[in-house]
């Protein structure tokens, strides 16, 4: 016993107690939950080994995942459901599903996330491959990553998609915005509320020209404004989102 307390304690400790076999090469067998629970009497060694039962079960559901709060959250999350806007029951925090950025962050895809820069030392690298982000990397689609020439044409294509899709149903929330705003300003002893109906024109052109930038810069990659043209959208988009 004393043998199996200090093997399956060492075990326990480095973190490889899930899936251990018996310490003799030949034998496959694998000790259960009972059996270290007879042998273990260490409160905080118990501990440690229920961590890592949970811990591994977790990692083994593809619907489970644990919160990703930067801060530390030990919050068991189901995917399954959890669509964007719904938050950690313990921390509040916002978690993306898709990739592996730790934070929802709509309404840019995952594939903008890709260039990351250290807050340290200002280091810009690509989230996707760790590689540095330049020379190599002029936009997301040149990461190494994105192997397939096919893949990269229907990667970019399908994010570029996605973006403009988002404004025209962006354009069409405003529209019907401004039109029960209208209703309710004709409404009596209601203050005028031409100013509101102002901004949802307003938000409603902007939408529209978001949405066709995204199929202008799709075709113009490669021209030499195009870096120009980019900084004005996201701009324009972070205003709007204000708006």
């Amino acid at each position: 016993q004393p043998c199996w307390n200090e093997y399956l304690t060492t075990r326990i400790e480095q973190n490889m107690v899930v899936n251990c076999t018996c310490p003799i090469s030949e034998c496959r067998a694998q000790p259960t939950a009972a059996f270290i629970y007879s042998i273990i009497s260490s409160e905080e060694i118990i501990a440690k080994y229920e961590k890592a039962l949970l811990r591994g079960y977790v990692e083994c559901c593809s619907n489970l995942t644990w919160c990703t709060n930067p801060q530390g959250c030990d919050q068991i999350l189901l995917k399954d459901g959890l669509g964007y806007g719904a938050a950690c029951s313990k921390c509040s925090w916002i978690s993306c599903f898709n990739c592996s950025f730790p934070e929802a962050h709509y309404p840019a895809s995952c594939s903008h996330m890709s260039h990351m820069t250290c807050a340290k030392c200002n280091h810009g690298f690509c989230w996707r491959c760790l590689k540095p982000w330049r020379p190599t990397h002029k936009d997301y689609y040149n990461c190494s990553a994105l192997v397939s020439k096919a893949a990269w044409k229907e990667k970019r294509f399908q994010d570029y998609n996605k973006r403009c899709t988002f404004h025209h149903q962006a354009r069409e929330f405003a529209t019907n915005l401004r039109n029960r705003v209208s209703s309710i300003s004709e409404m009596p002893k209601i203050r005028s509320l031409t100013f509101v109906l102002h901004a949802c024109k307003v938000l409603e052109q902007a939408r529209k020209v978001l949405a066709y930038s995204c199929v202008y810069s799709y075709y113009n990659q490669d021209t030499e404004s195009m870096d120009v043209v980019e900084q004005q959208t996201e701009n324009l988009e972070l205003h709007t989102n204000a708006l």
